[in-house]
Parts: structure tokens; C-alpha cells; sequence
């Protein structure tokens, strides 16, 4: 967590993600979509890991009529949000913390986007089944997060995809070395089967796959 607490770090968050994450615009974008499929014009959101604002700007340009609740644990990350939104700000709420310290709702739809391989096996579990407590029935949740196949030799195959697309996009392969061992090290990833049936276990349904890049994987499905 420590580049989500250095302001040098942080400051220059928005340059990151789109070097690592394919279509990571896109992504922003297919989830306004997803969610605006169900919530209502004047829908209550919540967002959980929504430090750096960059998905939280996305939804509130896209929705003029929706309000936000926004969880993450970095300070530094969280006065980013803040910054990025700009005249959006006040739409947001942002809480500092993680899911225990989110409202408890109930809210029209809900994201959790690039968080929950942060999170270990038993907490994430937790954490998804604490989102879908928050959610009105048939409230609409879009997730997306590191999720390959994690046999020994395809796991390896894929971590170096990884790092380069991120050289391919622009990042200094010494950085992109250095991401892809980060990962590698202390990221809690799981396959696609084995996340789609936490979501499963969590109560929710029509559980569908929508996105699919590398090592990364999304899906929305209803509370």
C-alpha cells in the first residue's frame, strides 16, 4: 500500500493504469453502461477502492443525476478523488476505509474495479458478500480485477504478458519488471472460475463475464 500513501506517488496515479490495464478507458466506459442498464436516473452508488477518482469521474460524467459513496483506505488517494472530480466533487462522498466503513445502503448499484486481488481469500469473500448486503434486490455490480489461470507454468506465461503490454503501452520495461514481480509477490489472485463462484457464494446472480484482457477479467451481475 505504500504508493497509495506518497503524494509524489499518487499525484501521478492516473499515468499508471492505462499502461497495465488494457482498454482501461474502455473499461470505465462498458461499466457506465452495465450499471445504467438497471440503476435509476437519481441512483445511489457505491464505490468501493474509489481513491484516484478516475472510475468515480467516469460514472458521474456519463450519469448527471447519480450521487456516489466512495471507500477506500488511502488518505493520500482519497484527497486525489477529490482533486480529480473537480466540480464533480460534490456529488461524492468519500469514506476512508474499507467496506465496514461504507454505508450500508441501501444503493441503487454498486463497483468494485482493480481492489478486490488486494484483498486476502477469506476477506474477500467478505468483502463481496458485505457489498451485496448494501445493494437493493436486483441492484446492478460491476467488478474487475487480476484473475488468469494460476497453473505453475500459465501463471508465469501470463505475468509476463503483463509486463509486456505495460512496455508495449509506454512504461519503462525496469518498471514493468519491477510491477510484474509486485504482482507475482503479494497480489491475492485467483482463476476466473474460482472468482466467479465467490460471487456466486456471495447471493449474487446472472453472473456474466464482460470483460477479458490478459490477466485481467470483469464481470456484472445482480444483487
Amino acid at each position: 500500500m505504500a504508493p497509495f500513501s506518497d503524494p509524489q506517488s499518487v499525484a501521478r496515479y492516473a499515468e499508471g493504469p492505462p499502461r497495465f490495464v488494457p482498454g482501461f478507458s474502455d473499461l470505465h466506459r462498458m461499466t457506465t453502461v452495465l450499471l445504467g442498464e438497471r440503476a435509476p436516473r437519481e441512483a445511489r452508488v457505491l464505490v468501493l477502492g474509489a481513491g484516484g477518482g478516475l472510475e468515480l469521474k467516469a460514472l458521474a460524467e456519463a450519469h448527471p443525476g447519480w450521487t456516489f459513496d466512495g471507500i477506500d483506505p488511502a488518505a493520500e488517494m482519497l484527497k486525489q478523488a477529490v482533486r480529480t472530480l473537480g466540480p464533480l466533487a460534490p456529488r461524492a462522498r468519500l469514506h476512508e476505509g474499507y467496506i465496514d466503513d461504507a454505508p450500508e445502503g441501501p444503493f441503487d448499484a454498486a463497483t468494485c474495479l482493480l481492489t478486490l486481488h488486494f484483498l486476502a481469500p477469506e476477506e474477500r469473500r467478505r468483502t463481496v458478500s458485505e457489498i451485496r448486503k448494501r445493494l437493493k434486490p436486483g441492484a446492478p455490480f460491476v467488478v474487475a480485477h487480476s484473475s488468469f489461470p494460476q497453473g505453475e507454468a500459465e501463471r508465469a506465461l501470463w505475468l509476463s504478458r503483463y509486463a509486456a503490454f505495460a512496455v508495449a503501452s509506454g512504461a519503462d520495461p525496469a518498471l514493468a519488471q519491477k510491477a510484474r514481480a509486485a504482482v507475482a509477490a503479494h497480489l491475492n489472485i485467483f482463476t476466473p472460475e474460482q472468482d466467479e463462484a465467490i460471487l456466486r457464494g456471495a447471493g449474487f446472480s446472472d453472473v456474466s463475464l464482460f470483460y477479458a484482457a490478459f490477466t485481467w477479467r470483469g464481470w456484472v451481475a445482480s444483487a
